[in-house]
């Protein structure tokens, strides 16, 4: 058996917890730049608050119904994952442990053999609670893809599950299976959705009805079988299938304000090259190819749209236009070897930021991508750069690690800047309770 365990409205729940007197209140939060509501709780969805919207579009409603809003807190969302998958660990193992994302992570619950599940769920549940304050809801079932469904239903009802759902009988997986939407299965996108309610099925229990190999000729090959199988309650999805090693890195961001001088754009561009890098170290890869884009602001044909942009802070790529990422123009560099260093990668950078600036324009984003991805591990080793490429490395790997444990930065490279004018808005940012000394939690 397997099971999900999830945290519910993970970020505001975050903030909730240095906030008590918030509890079955109203809260929201918001993505870079304040720009849209990534997380919220139900309070604030029964009010009508939508999900992933403009924040500038509900601040009226957010504002009449006195919803608590917060910028986006990444130190203490981060801080305050770790401490939910560390208490699971200690509770089944780590072998058993398999983080999905920042709030969600599969448990393997084969060795176990416990025969109320039931119970262990809600056992799970109280001491991930316990332990962190955080509330989470978990659902139980043979495959991934099933337990994923229970945990839908018992978010969905948390009063009549308890927050925690097993499915380990064929008759309750069929009961659940004819009560879930198709287009809310894990694994089936928005366009598979709507071609399987076009031809009729429009609940997970008509997918599960139909044969193998029709679902293999109507649902993207093997993956839609591999979704199929799962309903049966076979093991088709393995977490190494759900978490490859990624092909490319992008790190962007809107502008908090949209800059004009070049060395603001350097700045940016230098900062998001080094966040990049530092991602391709997490996940042991090199890079062969890195591109520079920036976005600049549109004619007066586009005033008003940029306006409402700009007043939401959107983070979402635009309409494509010259290349992939809309009205932004680009460049990239082939490497001449494949690279994890910092300082290899943000000295071509700043030379495709130069090329890309135009003296008098206004630019709204920037960012950088980084492709043609390897292991780190096969790098074509040089014979007269190598002692020198070890010891960058291990100095990487220790500026990686002190700002890790110390945070913000501490350990920079100079071309990153430091006024950073560019930087995000963040109008509502809570304290880094668990990450800064000088922000501690204090108990009067």
């Amino acid at each position: 058996m397997k099971a999900i365990v999830d945290c519910n409205s993970f970020y505001c729940s975050c903030e909730r917890l240095f906030r008590p007197e918030l509890d079955g209140k109203p809260v929201v939060v918001l993505s870079n730049n304040d720009g849209c509501i990534i997380s919220r709780t139900d309070e604030a969805k029964a009010i009508g608050v939508g999900m992933a919207g403009p924040y500038f579009k509900a601040r009226e409603l957010i504002e009449a119904n006195n919803i608590k809003v917060f910028s986006s807190n990444y130190n203490l969302y981060g801080n305050l994952s770790w401490r939910v998958m560390e208490t699971l660990r200690e509770l089944v193992g780590d072998d058993n442990v398999e983080v999905y994302s920042v709030d969600e992570a599969f448990v393997n619950l084969d060795d176990f053999g416990t025969k109320d599940l039931k119970a262990f769920g809600l056992h799970i549940r109280h001491t991930v609670e316990q332990w962190t304050g955080i509330k989470v809801s978990v659902g139980i079932a043979p495959t991934k893809t099933l337990a994923k469904l229970a945990n839908n239903i018992a978010k969905q009802h948390k009063q009549h599950t308890q927050c925690v759902l097993a499915l380990d009988t064929a008759e309750r997986i069929e009961r659940a299976l004819r009560r879930m939407p198709v287009k809310e299965l894990w694994g089936v996108g928005r366009k598979s959705a709507d071609k399987l309610c076009a031809m009729g099925l429009e609940t997970a229990w008509d997918l599960y009805s139909m044969s193998e190999e029709w679902v293999r000729h109507n649902l993207g090959g093997v993956t839609g079988v591999r979704i199929h199988r799962e309903l049966h309650g076979e093991e088709a999805i393995g977490l190494e299938d759900e978490l490859l090693t990624k092909k490319m890195i992008t790190t962007t961001r809107m502008f908090g304000a949209p800059v004009k001088e070049l060395s603001d754009i350097k700045e940016a561009i230098a900062t998001y090259t080094a966040r990049a890098a530092e991602k391709l170290r997490r996940q042991h890869s090199a890079a062969t190819v890195i591109q520079v884009f920036v976005v600049p602001k549109s004619g007066k044909e586009e005033e008003k749209e940029e306006r409402e942009e700009e007043e939401a802070g959107t983070d979402e790529k635009p309409k494509k236009r010259h290349s992939y990422h809309g009205p932004s123009v680009s460049r990239y560099t082939i490497l001449a070897s494949p690279t994890l260093l910092t300082q290899e990668l943000i000295k071509p950078a700043m030379k495709m930021a130069e090329q890309l600036f135009e003296p008098g324009r206004l630019y709204k984003k920037a960012g950088v991508i980084l492709g043609g991805l390897v292991p780190d591990s096969s790098i074509q080793a040089n014979l007269f750069e190598e002692p020198a490429n070890n010891v960058a490395r291990l100095l990487m790997d220790m500026m990686d690690n002190i700002n890790f444990s110390m945070r913000n930065d501490v350990v920079k490279f100079a071309a990153t800047g430091t006024s950073r004018n560019w930087k995000m808005r963040q109008e509502f940012h809570s304290p880094r309770y668990t990450t800064r000394w000088e922000e501690l939690y204090q108990v009067k």
